[in-house]
């Protein structure tokens, strides 16, 4: 028998620590090692055993949760997974934790915590489970706990492949989750003002997408912004999908937009990458590439072949610079991709291809 995950819960409300603690011990491939209110008992708790992965608010007495996250990082890296408010404030301090190091976000709402965090158990304890697994020996994926929805249940599959006459312009889609804040931030700082259009899902809770593509636009060339319903795919412009909503590609004679919507989860993901890059292939076809990056699971993994069979260019980060190499390997075992690469290398690979 696997050996349970251990995991410290540090948060200063009672309610999240419990509540957290009882969805965790549900979950067979995880086990609370403890449970801490403030980063000084946390701290006391790891000089005694270190936990496999550490969920973290960011807002608490003493000491806040980015300086001890710091710490962590510079002193004894462990996995973090950033528990914190649904608030633009709260949005923002869980994208410097990610740039510190950690490794995902579980968001939670000011009030109505408790109903919230137990809706959200399944993404919660997968999101721990990624966490574990970053970065460290490859584990046998877990089983599935829930069922989980295709893009049928938002967009029908499309009839027939490759009907798409090829125009001027491409298009490229972009799926990531565990890992892509990072991975995303180095490709899109590597791609230059008049860029293609590009539309990208990350994995990532509602009201975090705003903050994150504020923060991609002000370090980038191209503009990025969260995505809104009829907003045109253009040169130099690149949309990050709203969390908690599906973003889909159409287009309109020469013009490619997107069409925000809702919807159930497909692959346990709203919004999903399934969903992005099937209608990629329905409405774009030859035109466009595809990429794959660093994530846990499969979502993605069936989109990308139908945009392969409808004759998009594809590519997948390799192993090495995945945070979790769960995503990309499963849209190359399902044959959707054309080259796997490393990270630093994917930017340049679109835009040799986009000049076909």
């Amino acid at each position: 028998m696997q050996k349970r995950i251990q995991v410290l819960i540090v948060d200063d409300s009672a309610v999240v620590r419990n509540t957290l603690a009882d969805i965790i011990a549900s979950d067979p491939r995880l086990e609370v090692m403890a449970t801490a209110q403030d980063p000084f008992i946390a701290a006391d708790k790891i000089s005694r055993q270190v936990p496999a992965v550490i969920t973290l608010d960011l807002e608490m007495p003493r000491m806040d949760g980015l300086t001890f996250l710091e710490k962590i990082m510079s002193q004894h890296p462990i996995p973090v997974v950033i528990c914190s408010s649904l608030t633009e404030t709260g949005s923002r301090s869980a994208l410097k934790a990610m740039e510190l190091g950690a490794v995902d976000i579980i968001a939670k709402p000011k009030v109505g915590t408790r109903t919230f965090l137990e809706e959200s158990k399944v993404r919660i304890c997968d999101t721990v489970y990624a966490a574990a697994r970053a970065n460290l020996k490859r584990r046998t994926p877990p089983r599935v706990i829930a069922p989980k929805l295709t893009a049928d249940a938002v967009l029908q599959k499309p009839v027939t492949s490759r009907a798409m006459v090829r125009t001027t312009d491409k298009v490229v889609a972009v799926g990531a989750s565990t890992g892509g804040t990072e991975a995303l931030r180095i490709f899109l700082q590597m791609l230059p003002l008049d860029a293609p259009g590009i539309v990208i899902v990350q994995h990532m809770p509602e009201n975090f997408t705003r903050a994150f593509a504020e923060r991609l636009n002000s370090i980038c060339q191209v503009t990025v912004k969260e995505a809104e319903n009829d907003d045109t795919v253009m040169h130099g412009r690149v949309l990050i999908a709203p969390g908690n909503r599906h973003t889909l590609l159409k287009r309109s004679g020469a013009r490619y937009y997107v069409e925000i919507k809702d919807g159930p989860l497909v692959s346990r993901h709203r919004p999903s990458v399934d969903v992005l890059f099937r209608s990629t292939a329905r409405h774009a076809g030859a035109n466009a590439v595809g990429v794959i990056m660093t994530g846990m699971g499969d979502d993605g993994a069936q989109g990308m072949r139908e945009m392969k069979e409808s004759g998009a260019y594809n590519i997948a980060q390799d192993e090495t610079s995945c945070v979790v190499f769960g995503m990309p390997k499963e849209a190359i075992k399902k044959g959707g991709v054309d080259k796997v690469m490393p990270l630093k290398r994917i930017a340049a690979a679109v835009l040799r291809e986009c000049l076909v």
